[in-house]
Order: C-alpha cells, then structure tokens, then sequence
C-alpha cells in the first residue's frame, strides 16, 4: 500500500473530479476576475486538496510532508532561477543584450521584414527568457515599423508572438522552461535538448513562412526611421561591439554541452558584470549591484527602457513564490492520490506513444483553457500523465517536451489567458486575428503530435530497456 492510500483509499473519479473543478474556478476567478497575483490562487488551492485529504482520513502531518516533499524535489529550479536573475541583471548593464538588439536591427530590411521581426523577437527572447519582455518591447517596435511598412498587423502579431515564444519555450533563462524541467524531474539541459528536436524544425519553416509571405506585402520604398532611432539610443546608452556577444555564445554552448546550470549562469552573470565594468564603464561594485536590483537607464526611446530597465535577483522572487506554490500543490495532488487517479483513468486510454503524447497536450490546454495561465497549464500537463510515462517506459525528457507544447504553446491561443490578454493588449491586435498566424506555434503542435504517433525521439528508460530484455530471455527460454 503506497502512502496515498494510507488513510484508507485513493479518491474516487467524481472527487477528483470536484476537486479539479474547484481547483480551475479558484484559478479563473482570482486571475481573471479578481486579479489577484496567480500565487495567491494556487496557495488558496492547497487547502481545497488538504480538504479532499481530511475526508479520505489523510492526516495533516502526512499532507505537510507530501507539500514539503514536493517543493524539495524542485528546489534546483529555485537555485537555477536565482542565477537567471543575476545573469539578465549584468547582461544588460554590461551591453550584452543591448548588443544582441542592435545587431538584430541591423540585418532589418522591407523585404525581409517578417522573418526579420521572427528572428530579432526569437533572438531576444533567448537572451532574456521572456515573451511578455520581448513583445512589450522588441515586439511593440516591429509592430510599428510593420505598420509604416503597409503590412497587415495580425500578420506583423504573428511573427512578434511566435519569435516570442521560441525563447519562452527554449531559453535557459525561461521561468517556464525551468518549471517545466523540475515539474517533470528533468535536468534542464535535458530538457532544452529534448525541445530542440521539434522547435528547431518548427522554428525554421515558420521562418521560410515569414520571408515568402513578406515579399507579397512589403513594398520597395518604406521608412526604417524607427529602427534607426533604436539602433542610435542603444549606441548613445552603451558600447556595442561584436565581441560582447560571446559571454552569450559561451554560455549556450557550455549549456549544450551538459555542464550544469547554476555554475554556467553564475559564470555567464560574473562576464556580465566584468562587460559592464570594462566596456560600459559601470563602477565595479556598482556593475555588481546589478546582478540583485537589475538595470536602469533612461533613454527617449520608450520600449529600450521597458526592456533594458529589468532583470536581477530581486525580479525573480514572485517567481520564485509561485513554483514552491505550484510544487507544493503537486506534492500535495500526489501524496491526497489525486495524481494516481486521474493517471489510473488516462492510463486506460493512453496505450500507446501517440495517446499518451495527445493526452499530455490536451492536459496542457485544459489547464490554459480553464486556469488561464501558462503555469496552471505546466501542472496539468505534467503531473497528471507523468505515472502514464513511467508505467510505459517512456523517457520523462518525452513528458517534459509534449508538456510544454500542449502548455506554454497554447497560453496565447486562448483569448482570456494571461498570455492571450497581455498580448492582444499590448500589440493591439485580438487574440482570434493573430491566431490564423501563430505559424511557429502551430509547427510544434503539429510536430509533436507527428513525433508522438510515428514514434520518433520517443525514447524508452533503461529500467523498460531491460524488462523487456528480460522478458525476451525468459520467452526463449
């Protein structure tokens, strides 16, 4: 008997059922009605899961355990995202992401515009870990140069939010990728690498989408004015050069490599802050300070100072509050038996790759659909399939990938999201008009689901390596 049915059984559908019911109403009305901090929500949601436990004679304590247990298992999200924090700080101050969008800018030409815009968002978003960031910023100024450009603005939205999201999904620097890496217990590299084999793809002939598709709307003589006075403020404001992006290649190509996170990215925050104090000019303990409190600066340009006035320590504490609260509520579903019940139910449909990825994916665009945020939608798809994964034999790099394509991916494709909302707001175009051009985002649906039923990167654990080889021995026997 397994400590979830220690106090006498595990729940049954229809409790879990009200449960999860409850669980996406306290979601959608502190987000969406009462906009109240997501963190609230989820710590609110504790006790609706500690409620279920009393009533199957669970003890306090044993529930306690089952929360702290589950907030230790991703405590190396904590020390990752403390590190993220710094390195973003000291990039910027020492002209490192400066340097990364001005030479985005500068390969910027009508011709090519919307791959431009594709790439230059996917470039910052990389750099920095955030499509909010990217679209409130890069993004806010590709939407007017694409409009002085005669090119309709869903199109213009389309390219800014799938650029966005290649680096929420893909970037080291991502809270959700992070979370995504310790919800599913996957080193993060592991998780990046395992991503890599449907967002390249997909990144790639979203990109040839853009530039054939531009070619049809962007006329020969257009104004570059507004790219200009960006390139022009970041050169006032900051020493550009070449060599200020190698912290960055260093940094991803030690990352690829395998080396662990927390010691690269600290490696990566200390080159910023030696860039900030030798090529910016920043007083050491100053260029220092940057990686707590981040950045400032004033420039006439408004969106360099939304996107280069972040970063540091300090930004990454509400973070931080929200994954303890989230592992705490999944250590929480797992001990109450929530988890093992629904996984019971999927697990009957879900015989093979191809369902199991499809499950995984619907659980991410239930919790987007209903919880109305990206991290509602990363718990759903990964802690309720994640049993499925390991009864079958299948890699857990495979759930953390299908987890963030049925989760992160979907978070702007659903109107009343906070990713939906902040984006619609901020390019001020509708959800359901940039929706038809989300090419990137489509790709990796659509790629995933292909990868999932032809069984391809479906990788299996050596546990099920060896079963199988015992079983084969056994049959010839």
């Amino acid at each position: 008997m397994n400590e979830q049915q220690a106090g006498g059984r595990l729940p049954s559908m229809g409790e879990v059922g009200a449960v999860m019911v409850g669980f996406i109403a306290i979601m959608f009305l502190f987000i969406n009605v009462l906009e109240l901090p997501i963190q609230l929500a989820l710590f609110t949601s504790w006790f609706l899961v500690m409620a279920l436990g009393l009533k199957l004679k669970l003890s306090y304590e044993a529930m306690q355990k089952g929360l702290i247990d589950g907030i230790h298992n991703g405590m190396e999200a904590v020390l990752v995202l403390i590190t993220v924090g710094a390195l973003i700080g000291t990039w910027i101050a020492g002209g490192i992401v400066p340097s990364i969008i001005y030479y985005g800018l500068s390969v910027m030409n009508p011709q090519i515009f919307l791959c431009a815009a594709f790439i230059i968002c996917a470039v910052t978003s990389l750099s920095t870990g955030t499509s909010f960031g990217t679209a409130g910023t890069a993004g806010v100024a590709m939407i007017g140069i694409g409009h002085s450009f005669g090119i309709p603005l869903p199109l213009v939205a389309g390219a800014v939010i799938s650029g966005a999201y290649v680096g929420d999904k893909m970037s080291p620097l991502s809270d959700t990728t992070v979370m995504t890496a310790s919800l599913c217990r996957v080193k993060l590299v592991d998780h990046i690498r395992s991503m890599s084999l449907v967002s390249a793809p997909a990144a790639l002939i979203a990109a040839l989408l853009f530039l054939v598709v531009g070619f049809f709307y962007v006329g020969e003589d257009v104004d570059t004015q507004r790219a200009d006075m960006a390139m022009q403020a970041l050169q006032s404001h900051f020493t550009i050069n070449a060599w200020l992006l190698l912290p960055a290649v260093i940094v991803i190509g030690l990352l690829i490599r395998r080396y662990p996170a927390i010691p690269v990215i600290t490696f990566g925050a200390v080159m910023g802050i030696i860039c900030a104090w030798l090529a910016q000019d920043v007083a050491l303990l100053d260029a220092m300070r940057t990686a707590y409190v981040g950045n400032a600066m004033q420039s006439d340009v408004d969106f360099l100072n939304t996107l280069l006035n972040r970063g540091g320590i300090e930004s990454m504490l509400g973070v931080i509050a929200l994954i303890l609260f989230a592992l705490g509520l999944g250590g929480l579903m797992e001990r109450v038996g929530v988890l093992q019940a629904i996984s019971n139910s999927f697990l009957r449909w879900a015989d093979n790759a191809g369902r199991l990825t499809l499950s995984t994916m619907l659980g991410g665009f239930f919790g987007n659909f209903f919880g109305g945020a990206a991290y509602v939608s990363l718990i759903t798809a990964s802690t309720i399939t994640e049993k499925n994964y390991d009864k079958q034999g299948i890699d857990r790099r495979v759930l953390s990938r299908n987890a963030e394509a049925g989760g992160t991916i979907t978070t702007p494709m659903v109107p009343w999201t906070d990713g939906g909302v902040f984006m619609a707001m901020t390019l001020g175009v509708s959800t359901l008009s940039y929706l038809p051009f989300l090419w990137y985002h489509m790709l990796v649906l659509l790629i995933t689901l292909f990868y999932g039923y032809a069984n391809i990167a479906i990788w299996r654990t050596d546990e099920s390596q060896e079963d199988t080889a015992a079983l084969s021995t056994a049959t010839k026997s």
